[in-house]
C-alpha cells in the first residue's frame, strides 16, 4: 500500500491551523513512532422478550420471559508502533507503559496485550478508574526508556441519540436482507459533525453477542491511519446499513452507532498521522422477520 502514512500526514498538515508550530509539525512529520488509540463507551441496553422472541403485540410471552440487560462498558486501547520509511507499515513496540488520562484528571494504566497493543475495559463499574467523560480532553500516553509519546483527543463528545433507532415499541422490525437508513442529529451552531461508525452484531436469546455482520469501524492500525487522510465520509448526515448486515430471519440484532471525535499526535516525537478517537455509542435493537 503506497504512501499511506505520508498521505495521512500531508492531509493533516494542510488542515492544521495557520498558527501551528511549524517546527513541531516538521518533527512530527518525520517521527518514527506512531500511535493509534481508541476510547469507546457503550450504555446499558435493555432487550425485551418481544425483541428477542419476535412476538407480536397480541401474543403472550412464555413464562420466564424477562428483560435482558447488557451492561454499560468503557474500553480503552492503544497501539504503539514504530516505522521505517514513508511506506512502511508500523510494527508494534513492546514493553511500554501505556496510560489514558483526562487532562487534569487521574491516569489509568493499560494492560500490555502483546505486539504493541495495550488495553483496559470497564464493564458496569467493575473498574471505576476507567470511566468515559463527555467534554474531557484525553491524552493517550506511551512511555518507554524514559521518553513519553503523547496523542490527544479534545472535547470528547456527548452521546448522539438516533431517534429512528428508538421507536415506541423499543425495537425496529425489519425483513431480513433489507437495508436500514437513518439520519444523524443536526449539528448545533458552527460545530463540526463528529465521525460516525456503525457496527451490527447478532444477539442470541440468552443475550450472547455474535460476530459482527457489518462494521464501518477501522480495525487495524493501518486502517486507522488512513482515517486521518479521509475522515469526511464518516461525517455524512444520512447513514445506510446494507441489507447484508441483517442476513437471517427471526434474528435479533444490535445496531451500535459510535459518535467519536478524532485527535492526533500531541508530542513532537509522535508521527503526525497518528490516529486517536474518543466517543460514546447509541444502541438500537432490530428484530428481523
Amino acid at each position: 500500500m503506497k504512501r499511506v502514512l505520508l498521505s495521512a500526514a500531508v492531509a493533516t498538515l494542510f488542515l492544521a491551523p495557520l498558527a501551528c508550530d511549524l517546527e513541531k509539525t516538521g518533527q512530527q512529520l518525520t517521527a518514527d513512532h506512531v500511535m493509534v488509540g481508541t476510547l469507546l463507551a457503550t450504555p446499558e441496553v435493555e432487550v425485551s422478550p418481544l425483541a428477542l422472541a419476535g412476538f407480536d403485540g397480541g401474543s403472550q410471552i412464555p413464562d420466564g420471559g424477562a428483560v435482558i440487560s447488557l451492561p454499560a462498558q468503557t474500553a480503552a486501547l492503544i497501539f504503539f508502533g514504530s516505522k521505517n520509511g514513508e511506506n512502511s507499515q508500523p510494527s508494534g513496540v513492546a514493553g511500554a507503559k501505556a496510560t489514558l488520562q483526562p487532562v487534569g484528571g487521574q491516569a489509568t494504566a493499560l494492560n500490555e496485550d502483546g505486539a504493541g497493543s495495550y488495553s483496559r475495559t470497564n464493564v458496569a463499574g467493575s473498574d471505576p478508574e476507567l470511566a468515559y467523560q463527555s467534554g474531557a480532553t484525553y491524552q493517550f500516553i506511551a512511555a518507554r526508556n524514559g521518553t513519553r509519546y503523547v496523542g490527544q483527543v479534545d472535547d470528547a463528545p456527548i452521546q448522539e441519540k438516533i431517534a429512528q433507532l428508538h421507536p415506541p415499541k423499543g425495537f425496529l422490525e425489519l425483513s431480513s436482507g433489507t437495508a436500514l437508513t437513518f439520519d444523524r442529529a443536526a449539528v448545533p451552531g458552527n460545530k463540526e459533525r463528529t465521525l460516525g461508525f456503525v457496527t451490527v452484531v447478532p444477539l442470541s436469546s440468552d443475550g450472547e453477542k455474535g460476530d459482527p455482520t457489518y462494521s464501518t469501524m477501522p480495525t487495524t492500525p493501518v486502517e486507522f491511519l488512513q482515517l486521518v487522510a479521509v475522515p469526511g465520509s464518516y461525517r455524512e448526515a444520512r447513514i445506510t446499513i446494507p441489507g447484508s448486515a441483517f442476513p437471517r430471519a427471526n434474528q435479533t440484532y444490535l445496531v451500535i452507532f459510535n459518535s467519536v471525535r478524532l485527535g492526533g499526535a500531541e508530542s513532537d516525537n509522535l508521527f503526525l498521522g497518528s490516529a486517536l478517537i474518543a466517543g460514546i455509542a447509541d444502541v438500537g435493537i432490530v428484530r428481523t422477520h
